[in-house]
């Protein structure tokens, strides 16, 4: 929804899974086999799932440079920090991290196994601050749609109750994300119904 509205386009959103149900209709099956959201159908074409293959989707069909470069290879650099953010930064913030702080009922909760998640997750945001030293945005000068996947973890990772090293360059980038309007409406909302609510 953050990529959608960064391009501008309209919109008819239906919200499904967990406490909304729909997802275990025969008709969001024939959608989407995962059961699984995001799903996205675009002018009633073919359905189209999973996050990664959505966000390029609409970039490559509805952006244009610098948010998602024509040409290959610039568009190969944000297309590498996007799926860097996906599989190091979502990954291993959303299942690690965020569910076993905010979605577990507080009395099932591991604080080992907390620990090692949040370590293993700082090493990782050790290359985005990195990164930014030198970058405005993670994957250069603009903001593009690798900071969609980099950036929607971050609200939450902010929030949530753990310690945190003085991210002082991290923090700057996500404050640039927050000067955002889509970012506010769309990915910087509350989150209370999914506390102690892990999915069994």
């Amino acid at each position: 929804m953050w990529c959608v509205q960064e391009l501008g386009l309209e919109y008819v959103r239906h919200d499904a899974g967990f406490i909304y149900g729909v997802t275990d209709t025969d008709a969001f099956a024939a959608m989407n086999p995962n059961r699984t959201v995001p799903v996205l159908r675009d002018d009633g074409g073919t359905p189209l799932w999973e996050t990664g293959a959505i966000l390029r989707y609409l970039a490559g069909r509805y952006g244009s440079s610098p948010f998602w470069p024509c040409e290959p290879v610039e568009r190969a650099q944000v297309d590498k920090w996007a799926e860097w953010a996906k599989i190091n930064v979502a990954m291993g913030f959303t299942g690690p991290v965020f569910w076993r702080v905010v979605r577990t009922p507080e009395h099932e909760r591991n604080q080992m196994e907390i620990n090692e998640a949040v370590g293993r997750f700082h090493a990782t945001l050790k290359i985005a601050e990195k990164r930014l030293q030198t970058s405005e945005w993670i994957a250069g000068a603009e903001f593009t749609l690798a900071d969609i996947q980099m950036g929607h973890v971050l609200y939450r990772y902010f929030d949530i109750e753990i310690d945190r090293p003085d991210w002082s360059v991290l923090r700057r980038y996500f404050d640039r994300l927050m000067g955002r309007a889509a970012y506010r409406e769309h990915v910087a909302i509350p989150y209370e119904e999914l506390r102690g609510s892990l999915p069994r």
